[in-house]
């Protein structure tokens, strides 16, 4: 069996491929190797619904709508709210670390799954100092 490359995004990654930042190549490649089984990403609907009221806010609930859809249709398994022991890990995660409610659960994640978070957000960067975490720096 091939190997996939397996990856956990955050809101900055996908807000970031979706603004055209510097780094929206690599997330565009990412999506293409997850396209063609090459690749497995993950987003939990804590992040779909971050990334959903942060475009609200800075562009209006049309430009929301659209960036739900794309997301939506991207080739991501979307993680449900309702994973005790990913919601107990990400309150533990919150509980020591000085995070977001929504990074404590891209860090949970990407612990779980064993494998890297995707990210350009520094919050992450105690944790991955402390071996919670692997970091793939954007």
């Amino acid at each position: 069996m091939a190997h996939v490359d397996r990856y956990v995004f955050d809101s900055y990654a996908l807000i970031g491929y979706l603004e055209n930042e510097p780094f929206a190549d690599r997330i565009q490649k990412l999506l293409l190797a997850a396209r063609s089984n090459k690749a497995k990403l993950y987003l939990h609907a804590i992040h779909l619904g971050e990334i959903y009221y942060i475009t609200c806010r800075e562009q209006g609930s049309p430009m929301a709508d659209l960036a739900f859809s794309r997301i939506k249709a991207f080739p991501i398994t979307f993680i449900d709210i309702i994973k005790t022991p990913l919601l107990l890990s990400a309150a533990n995660y919150k509980a020591r670390y000085p995070i977001s409610y929504a990074d404590a659960f891209a860090a949970a994640m990407a612990d779980q799954i064993q494998c890297p978070l995707l990210t350009g957000d520094p919050e992450f960067k105690k944790l991955e100092a402390d071996g919670c975490i692997a970091v793939h720096w954007l």
